[in-house]
């Protein structure tokens, strides 16, 4: 069991990430509490997401940026989007986009607007 030294919370594993403190109340709230070098990558993900989708409710859950609240990433990879996120790592309810490469901000766009047309 570890304790966080800044809030106090235990988790199983040393070092868990977690947030600290009172959780952002916006998804840009949430963006600028990241660090500054994954802020444009967020911003990107946000926008792309936004111009497909504008009438999307923002969320924060578990003290994270949620648009697509109920999304199940394993039902995009199996259903439409299998073959395109192939090189990203995938798990329930999220996709793993790194820093490394460029955005793929098509398919992110794609993504949203299938889902909110699957609710």
């Amino acid at each position: 069991m570890w304790i966080c030294p800044k809030c106090g919370r235990s988790f199983k594993s040393k070092g868990q990430s977690h947030y600290c403190g009172k959780p952002p109340a916006t998804i840009a709230e949430y963006i600028s509490s990241q660090p500054e070098e994954t802020q444009d990558y967020l911003l990107q993900i946000n926008a792309a997401i936004r111009a497909s989708i504008p009438d999307a409710e923002e969320k924060i859950s578990w003290s994270m940026a949620d648009i697509l609240e109920g999304l199940q990433s394993d039902s995009v990879r199996s259903i439409q989007f299998v073959d395109r996120l192939t090189e990203y790592k995938t798990s329930k309810g999220t996709i793993q986009f790194p820093y490394t490469k460029l955005l793929p901000l098509e398919l992110i766009a794609e993504i949203a607007k299938w889902c909110e047309e699957s609710k």
